[in-house]
This record gives structure tokens, C-alpha cells and sequence, in this order.
């Protein structure tokens, strides 16, 4: 059982592969911009399941299911009975350094063509552990059916880590790319190559050179230009914001240090085999966590905790713990996530609301909480302990397969009236029906139990989810699940 601190030197260009990246933090120079989604005018000659709209649903339980509502902004493929085509745009480009969200549906299937020749994979990948050239994010293969049967796919480049969010969800994509280089006769003189893909902030693939286009290119030939080109025809898709600048620099990878400074090691923390509890210092926006406990599970999923109030403050995938504050130079106590991070909120999990108009608190008065630490059962998985007014709470989050959260707040003994706990605090939250709820315009999920009855309304961010602690024949608990 990993019940210390589990500390591991690495090489900067292992480190820095799941760490965000803000886009064009490293471009130098270029000037960037934007595809217009007013209309389809961007776009050459759109075949009818492409549309504009002001707002989809991309369906987290039926396969391939987005509807639509009208407006602007974002551009939706909803393959129907009819002709169903990829879509390219207007413009070309060379180099380019392309960041757009976008939102699947279940089991969709989409792509995004370089120049209307390289594919990067689009594809419903969520909780997947074993990741191909055919996933999300992927570099997607050549095909050559000359070659011996079972081999006619070829130099596909697959994702190093999985860090796909559930069906339904707003995600990331940031390509950087150079395109392939001809002399003044023609003659192709540099591949073209995947500089970086970024996918939810964290690097999944890079320096991956392209020897040719990828399978269902658009164009037999490669050129020094070429359309973007999505992928229409397979399944139900959405976009929206996207960026591009056209300068991009193969220096953006940093894999040539080798060499380090005794100082200057980076140094992470792993999860290898079992779960790892680890107490720091964690900075969230807008303040410091002095009593932090982030847990990492199996599967690269981890949350972090707050043991001054019993609440879990963010969520992430991927790797887990960049500790380098902490034990480089003099230090200075602190860790930071590793991964695709969604912030939660710092305040209180639990609290008693007595009326309908009674603010969620932001602190609680002196002696109402006191934590009690945690225990580690067989598997390695913490049991926070803390009484509240009075009462003992047993508080655990577990995940078994990687894709979603799932904690349980228990009471031992009965419960006070108007005992409540604040599963989320969002600008935007909606009720998608059997206990789903949207948070803050599908970032994540929040899924309650069909017997459960959640409380929806209004708090100064916007809205609040609580869920009231009742007491009942089989005992005093909650549980809901975080999925993304």
C-alpha cells in the first residue's frame, strides 16, 4: 500500500507532455484568426447535414444523437437519410497552429484533415485504457491494401494518455503543424509534421512526422497548402471557437534537454499499482489550499480535497502531481495538478440551510467542523473523517474504471433537519433528466440517483445543486457521481 510519498526524477520533455499549455503561449509572431460561424460562408459549398447553430446537446447516452437550437456561432454535423459530406473551408493554410472545442455525441466519429490530407482523429474515446491510432486525438493511419493483409493501416500515431471527457461535453483541441516543404521545383524536400497536439490541455502526441497523407485524404498529391477539412459523413459532430495562427516553430518541442542542474530536477508524484494520498499545499484561483489531501486513483483520475472543509476542490485526468515546488531549491509546500484540471469550488461541503433564501456559507464559525483525518481501507482508498455540529461524517470518493467520481457522505447516527451537502456552484446549470445534470454549459456531469430529489436554484455565481442528507430506514447517506 503506497502510504508515502512516491517521488520520481524526469526528463523536462516527459515532465511537460501533461502540463496545460495556454494557446499561443509559444507561437512567435504570426497575427491570429478567426473562422467566422455567422453563417456557412466560410466553407465551400456545405452538403445538407451541415448547419449553424446558437446551442447543441450531443446526447450522453444515445449513440450518435445532437439536437440544435437556432442562433449562431457554432457549426453542427447531423448526418441524415440524404448526402452526407465532409466540409472544407475558404481558407488555406501551410503551418498552423489550430486550437477549436468540440462536442460528440456517444460511439461519433469525426476528423479533422490537415490541408484535406492528414487526419487527427475524432472519435468517442472516454474511459478508454488502450489507446490506437484510431482514438481521440490520434494521428490517424496511412492504408496501403499492396501491403500483407492485416497490415494494409499503417504509421498511425496513437495518444500517450487518454484524457477524453464523456460524450456530451465541450472539449479542446490544439494541432500545431507544419506542413510539408518543396524546393523551386517541385520536389517535396521536408515531410510534414505533427509538432503537437494538445487535447484538454495536456500534450498527446508530439514531434510525429508525416511521411504522407493519412487514409481518405481528400487530394492525391501533398502540397504546400491546403483547406481544413471535417469530417461529416460518420458521425454527429459539433465546433465552435476556432483559432489559428500561422506561425509554428519545431523548437515548440522540448525534448533536447538532458542535462540537469542538481536544482533543477523536475519532480512528480506517481500513481503506480494503488492509490496515492499525498498532503500539500495546493494554489487554486484565487487562493492557496494550506490543507490540501490530493488523491490519486487508478485509471489517471484524481481529485483533490480540502481537510479544513471537507471539500473536493478540483477534478483531473491524467497524470498526477507536479511537486517541484516543493522540494526544489528552498521550496516552498506546494503541488500542482498534472493533467486536464476542472476547479470546483473551496467552500464548504456541508452546510444547514433552513430556508429557501439562506445563502450556501462561505465559512463556517468556529468548532462546526473538525477534521478527524482519513483512513485507508484494504485497496488503499481514503475515508475522510470530520465531525459537523456535532455529528460524524465519513466522506469517500472512489472511481473503478476511470471515467467518473463517485462520493459517498455517510453519517453516523441520525441526521439534523435542513442537513444538506452543495454538489455544485456554476454559472450555468441544467437538469438533462433521470438525476443528469449539465454543469456550467457541459464542462461536466453530475449524476444522483433516481430516488434522490436534488435541489436546484439560484446563488451568486448563478446556480447551486444541494442535495439534502435525510434520514432513512437503511441509514444516513448521499452519493452522486463527478463525470467528465
Amino acid at each position: 500500500m503506497q502510504n508515502k510519498y512516491l517521488l520520481k526524477c524526469i526528463p523536462l520533455h516527459v515532465f511537460l507532455w501533461a502540463t496545460f499549455i495556454p494557446f499561443f503561449a509559444s507561437a512567435q509572431g504570426g497575427s491570429t484568426a478567426q473562422i467566422s460561424l455567422n453563417d456557412l460562408s466560410a466553407f465551400k459549398s456545405p452538403s445538407a447535414n451541415w448547419s449553424i447553430a446558437g446551442s447543441v446537446m450531443a446526447d450522453f447516452v444515445k449513440p450518435n444523437t445532437i439536437t440544435k437550437k437556432d442562433g449562431s456561432g457554432i457549426l453542427v454535423s447531423i448526418p441524415g437519410k440524404g448526402k452526407n459530406e465532409d466540409i472544407f473551408t475558404n481558407m488555406e493554410h501551410g503551418d498552423i497552429d489550430l486550437s477549436v472545442d468540440f462536442m460528440m455525441p456517444k460511439e461519433s466519429n469525426s476528423g479533422i484533415y490537415l490541408q484535406g490530407r492528414y487526419e487527427i482523429q475524432l472519435l468517442d474515446s472516454w474511459g478508454k485504457q488502450a489507446l490506437t491510432s484510431g482514438d481521440l486525438g490520434a494521428v490517424y493511419e496511412r492504408w496501403d491494401e499492396s501491403r500483407p493483409a492485416g497490415q494494409f493501416g499503417f504509421d498511425g500515431v496513437a495518444p500517450r494518455i487518454n484524457v477524453s471527457r464523456a460524450p456530451g461535453l465541450w472539449q479542446n483541441i490544439r494541432i500545431l503543424f507544419q506542413a510539408p516543404k518543396f524546393d523551386a521545383s517541385g520536389k517535396k524536400i521536408a515531410n510534414a509534421r505533427v509538432v503537437k497536439i494538445i487535447l484538454n490541455g495536456v500534450v498527446i502526441i508530439e514531434n510525429a512526422e508525416l511521411q504522407a497523407p493519412t487514409r481518405g485524404s481528400a487530394f492525391a498529391n501533398e502540397a504546400a497548402t491546403g483547406p481544413l477539412r471535417l469530417q461529416g459523413d460518420h458521425g454527429a459532430v459539433a465546433f465552435k471557437n476556432f483559432k489559428y495562427n500561422t506561425t509554428v516553430n519545431s523548437s515548440q518541442v522540448d525534448g533536447s534537454r538532458n542535462v540537469w542542474d542538481e536544482n533543477d530536477k523536475p519532480v512528480t508524484v506517481d500513481v503506480k499499482g494503488e492509490p496515492v494520498v499525498f498532503r500539500s499545499f495546493v494554489d487554486i484561483p484565487g487562493k492557496r489550499v494550506t490543507h490540501s489531501v490530493s488523491v490519486g486513483l487508478l485509471h489517471n483520475i484524481s481529485f483533490g480535497y480540502d481537510l479544513e472543509n471537507g471539500a473536493i476542490y478540483n477534478i483531473w485526468k491524467g497524470a498526477f502531481l507536479d511537486a517541484s515546488p516543493m522540494w526544489l531549491s528552498r521550496g516552498d509546500g506546494n503541488a500542482n495538478p498534472i493533467g486536464s484540471v476542472i476547479h470546483l469550488n473551496d467552500k464548504p461541503a456541508l452546510a444547514s440551510i433552513h430556508s429557501d433564501t439562506q445563502a450556501w456559507p462561505d465559512t463556517l464559525a468556529t468548532g462546526v467542523y473538525r477534521a478527524k483525518g482519513y483512513e485507508l481501507d484494504e485497496a488503499g482508498l481514503p475515508t475522510f473523517k470530520y465531525i459537523f455540529d456535532g455529528i460524524s461524517i465519513n466522506d469517500k470518493t472512489t472511481s473503478d474504471d476511470g471515467k467518473m467520481l463517485t462520493r459517498k457522505i455517510s453519517v453516523d447516527g441520525p441526521a439534523p433537519k435542513d442537513l444538506f451537502t452543495r454538489v455544485a456552484d456554476a454559472h450555468d446549470i441544467t437538469d438533462l433528466g433521470n438525476g443528469l445534470f449539465s454543469i456550467d454549459d457541459f464542462t461536466y456531469y453530475v449524476q444522483f440517483e433516481k430516488s434522490d430529489k436534488p435541489v436546484l436554484r439560484a446563488s451568486a455565481k448563478g446556480k447551486e445543486l444541494l442535495l439534502p442528507i435525510k434520514n432513512t430506514d437503511k441509514g444516513t447517506s448521499v452519493q452522486y457521481s463527478l463525470i467528465w
